[in-house]
């Protein structure tokens, strides 16, 4: 009896000591390039806190579980003012032992930033760039890309208007770098799931004021011009991801026919309207907590910010160097309410994940679409595939 008391002091006395010690403390840091998009629409103004209120509720979600796990994670947020060098706060956050460094910056930014915490151990989780070339060419061993490509946007949308039987697309091209990039990745996906650009067009950014006194008149009259003397097409297919003229084109196109791509039917990782596999749950959170709907940005920094939590929950450490091994082992996959599991391509560091397919209003669908087939994964249909890449990660 003797002995049995002293060997329930012995364990209560452990566990009073477990309970008492430091948790184990997990820096992620968030690096928000300087000034906000502005939209055509008045009503999808992006929010200053775009993105980082993601991050914030999934810092939210990584210490209730971490609790258990005597694990706590803190957000160091770094907003870059204009001419403010990426690469410096990135080196400054990793200077501060911030092992993870979530980053809304375009894509020389990003590189520059990766680049010079290399040295560090430090990582990226890109969760705003899309440009394929980060993933390819240019791809680097500290950048896990959480936010979906170009490519990976294109096949989406090219799946379901093939599944749709509307083949044949007239192409909108803006008169952006980025808006021509985004076209390569749509005649891409033309080619690749075998449908067929009739024409392509270029709508000029001449600079104007994007809202005048007379511009529903005035776009009323250009729109149906622009789009007249087609040859035949299904539906429409815009690349404008300068946001100069998609958005005027529903409704107004010379021909009776749908619109997609930059507007209309859009290509998103998340949209406010999408309510399956339990996302009403994270969606009603984040409202109550930001008074605003859940934007793509805000779920991709959910996300890059889950995956961390999820590997320290899984190897129980908060060691940089185990989480990143296990973020890239094929053992690791982050739930993210899109109905499977997202894990990470080994071979250029995408998260592997389904693109829902909306209308503004709703969630039309989401891809991969049935009957596109792969070896390994079909959301390996989205994107770049591993016979295709031309990233060396080094």
């Amino acid at each position: 009896m003797i002995r049995l008391l002293v060997g329930l002091v012995a364990l209560i006395a452990l566990a009073t000591s477990a309970l008492a010690a430091d948790p184990v403390e997990v820096g992620i840091g968030y690096l928000r390039r300087a000034g906000v998009k502005q939209t055509l629409s008045l009503v999808e103004q992006p929010a200053e806190n775009d993105g980082v209120a993601g991050a914030r509720l999934a810092i939210e979600d990584n210490n209730t579980t971490g609790k258990f796990l005597n694990q706590h994670f803190t957000l160091e947020e770094v907003h870059l003012k204009q001419g403010e060098d990426a690469a410096q706060a990135a080196l400054a956050l990793a200077d501060r032992n911030i092992g993870f460094i979530i980053a809304d910056l375009p894509a020389d930014a990003l590189l520059k930033a990766a680049d010079a915490i290399r040295d560090r151990g430090a990582v990226l989780l890109n969760a705003a760039a899309t440009d394929d070339r980060l993933r390819e060419e240019d791809c680097r061993a500290n950048v896990i890309h959480v936010a979906p490509t170009r490519s990976m946007l294109a096949d989406a949308l090219a799946q379901y208007l093939v599944w749709k039987q509307w083949k044949r697309w007239l192409m909108v091209v803006g008169s952006h770098p980025e808006d021509k990039l985004y076209a390569d990745a749509i005649r891409r996906a033309a080619a690749r799931f075998g449908a067929k650009i009739v024409q392509e067009r270029v709508f000029e950014d001449t600079g104007g004021a994007r809202r005048t006194d007379s511009g529903v008149s005035l776009i009323q009259r250009q729109m149906p011009v622009f789009t007249q003397q087609a040859p035949a097409y299904d539906v429409l297919v815009a690349a404008d991801e300068s946001e100069v003229f998609a958005p005027y084109l529903p409704f107004r196109t010379w021909d009776p026919r749908p619109v997609a791509g930059s507007a209309g039917l859009e290509p998103k990782s998340w949209d406010a309207a999408h309510d399956q596999w339990g996302a009403v749950q994270i969606q009603n959170r984040f409202v109550k907590l930001n008074s605003r709907h859940m934007t793509a940005l805000d779920m991709q920094a959910w996300t890059a910010a889950r995956m961390v939590g999820e590997a320290a929950s899984r190897v129980n450490s908060g060691d940089r160097k185990a989480l990143l091994d296990f973020i890239k082992s094929p053992d690791f996959s982050v739930a993210a309410f899109k109905g499977q599991g997202l894990s990470l391509r080994s071979w250029n560091l995408q998260l592997r994940q389904p693109i829902l397919l909306a209308d503004g209003r709703m969630v039309v669908s989401v891809s991969p679409q049935q009957g596109f087939l792969h070896q390994v994964s079909e959301l390996d249909t989205l994107g770049v595939d591993q016979p295709e890449t031309k990233c060396k990660l080094h």
